[in-house]
């Protein structure tokens, strides 16, 4: 019984969580998504268990939370080397990951946009 209570709870804070999203000001402003844009949503699937969903929404969410994690760890417990080469090569690796997603969106919805028949 108690673990249902944990469940509904759980559904309940993920469901204001999706109807709390912050919007994004840089897409008001422009009308163009940001290299951001999904996140917020791509953590709240994530945190419904949806992988996959959360994985088309904005492929950088994951990486992106664990590097947050890692920082975190490192803060605690010095996990780095004392010239940082280990958060400098995850940065590089998370912010490429993210130009190239955000290239590849723009490329698709702008460059090479749907056709219908």
């Amino acid at each position: 019984m108690l673990g249902f209570a944990y469940i509904q709870a759980w559904q309940q804070l993920t469901g204001w969580l999706q109807s709390h999203l912050l919007p994004c000001p840089f897409k008001y402003i422009t009308g163009i998504d940001c290299p951001g844009c999904g996140f917020q949503r791509s953590v709240v699937a994530l945190l419904n268990g949806q992988l996959s969903r959360s994985f088309e929404l904005y492929p950088p969410a994951l990486p992106l939370l664990l590097v947050l994690i890692y920082l975190f760890a490192d803060k605690k417990f010095k996990l780095d080397t004392p010239n940082h080469v280990v958060k400098k090569t995850i940065y590089m690796a998370v912010g490429s990951f993210i130009l190239v997603v955000y290239s590849l969106k723009m490329w698709h919805l702008y460059i090479h946009p749907h056709t219908t028949a």
